[in-house]
């Protein structure tokens, strides 16, 4: 693993750990919060591919 996956994975981690909290609060019902997981789980996916395409 190279220097700049390794960043890529540390900024990644980070945003994680700013947007939980929040996410977490405003997402109390299970139905709200699965629905919310699955658009995140998406717009990752989204950028993960696009970022392998373009290196």
């Amino acid at each position: 693993m190279n220097l700049e996956n390794l960043m890529s994975a540390i900024f990644l981690i980070a945003v994680l750990i700013l947007v939980l909290p929040g996410f977490l609060e405003t997402n109390s019902k299970l139905n709200r919060f699965l629905k919310n997981l699955s658009i995140w789980s998406i717009i990752i996916l989204i950028i993960s591919v696009i970022s392998y395409l373009i290196i």
